[in-house]
């Protein structure tokens, strides 16, 4: 089912891109046409569906909430030269200029006094500002946490009493992890030691990408499709595994038992490369995912507009199939949200069980 899923989105996307291309490549073949004399109206801007797509996906410095409506959010610089800084992005809105910064493409830059950019100071500068992914991310953490605190309270109030409210949404999903993620990929003796993370990592994946789809404050942000995010996840889990792991684990990446010398030259490289490259296979399946999924319901809103500039009849048509697929895709995109934080937690405790799988001569002893 998840393959099929991930075929069906892979050519979804293609398509997407095909379409936001084509706006690309669409240019005036002749020069006359670009000029306007004085007793013309000015010309209005073409819609370019890959810059729409473009600024939905990626970080800001601002949350956009409707129109020309957008949210700032706090900016905390630090120079080696200037200190710290902080102020609120509403600042440098317009390519504006404020205390020597400025913004282009999303990108804070240090200027000089004549409006340049000072490319050595901006090199040394470290933002770590307050953007809408990382907005986004305390939100779901403050969500999460009332959400689990709900429900140990409810707990402590109806011991022994059947789950009603956030307990009954919960505990079933608290179950599923445990009895058919942890037990079944680590053990039924060890696996209480990975049970937390891997319950956070569960519910902060599937409740960010639930987020993701609402396309309104609080939500919007493309958090889980941010590969930083993906990044930081698999590292975690990376050094969870090497730092656990048994000698078993060890000996049968770096010289694996019954195997001539010979062969160890070639396999032995391999197997620490398929160390580090594990994670590396959970940071971009996540990551692209659910980057595709954004894509592909902007790409299919973005269609209206086109085929609007196009022909008004067509465009009308072309809004009732788009705006019956984006629904489409949103319900397919409310399964995907947990299927990719089902397949994460799950590969996290594959690699859990693989790192602390004791030697079978160690089992039968015991």
């Amino acid at each position: 089912m998840t393959n099929k899923i991930n075929i069906y989105k892979h050519f979804l996307v293609i398509l997407s891109l095909f379409v936001s291309f084509s706006v690309f490549a669409q240019e005036p073949t002749m020069v006359s046409e670009q000029k306007e004399t004085a007793s013309e109206e000015p010309k209005s801007e073409k819609f370019n569906a890959g810059e729409l797509i473009i600024d939905h996906i990626i970080d800001a410095h601002e949350w956009h909430v409707a129109g020309h409506i957008a949210l700032p959010l706090p900016i905390i610089l630090y120079s080696s030269e200037k200190g710290l800084s902080m102020f609120s992005s509403s600042h440098l809105e317009g390519g504006e200029v404020y205390n020597g910064y400025k913004l282009i493409k999303n990108d804070i830059v240090e200027v000089n006094e004549d409006g340049t950019t000072n490319e050595a100071a901006t090199a040394k500068l470290w933002d770590i500002s307050i953007t809408k992914n990382v907005a986004s991310m305390f939100i779901s953490i403050l969500l999460m946490l009332w959400m689990f605190t709900s429900a140990a309270k409810a707990y402590k109030r109806n011991p022994g009493k059947a789950p009603k409210g956030m307990q009954g949404l919960l505990e079933p999903l608290i179950i599923f992890v445990r009895d058919d993620i942890a037990k079944s990929a680590i053990g039924e003796k060890k696996y209480k030691r990975y049970l937390p993370f891997l319950l956070t990592v569960f519910f902060f994946i599937w409740v960010n990408n639930l987020m993701g789809l609402i396309p309104f404050l609080p939500g919007g942000a493309n958090l889980t499709g941010n590969i930083a995010i993906g990044m930081t996840l698999a590292i975690v889990v990376f050094l969870i595994t090497i730092f656990t792991a048994n000698w078993n684990y060890w000996r049968h990446i770096i010289a694996m038992p019954g195997v001539p010398i010979g062969v160890l030259v070639i396999l032995t490289p391999i197997e620490i490369f398929g160390m580090f490259l594990k994670p590396m296979v959970l940071m971009i399946r996540l990551f692209a995912n659910m980057l595709a999924g954004h894509i592909i319901a902007l790409s299919f809103f973005c269609l209206i507009f086109i085929f609007a500039e196009m022909s008004t009849g067509l465009g009308y048509g072309v809004a009732v199939f788009s705006v019956a697929f984006t629904i489409f895709m949103g319900m397919l995109e409310l399964l995907v949200a947990f299927l990719q934080a089902y397949v994460f937690t799950l590969l996290a405790a594959m690699y859990f069980g693989a790192a602390i799988e004791e030697h079978h001569h160690e089992e039968a002893h015991h």
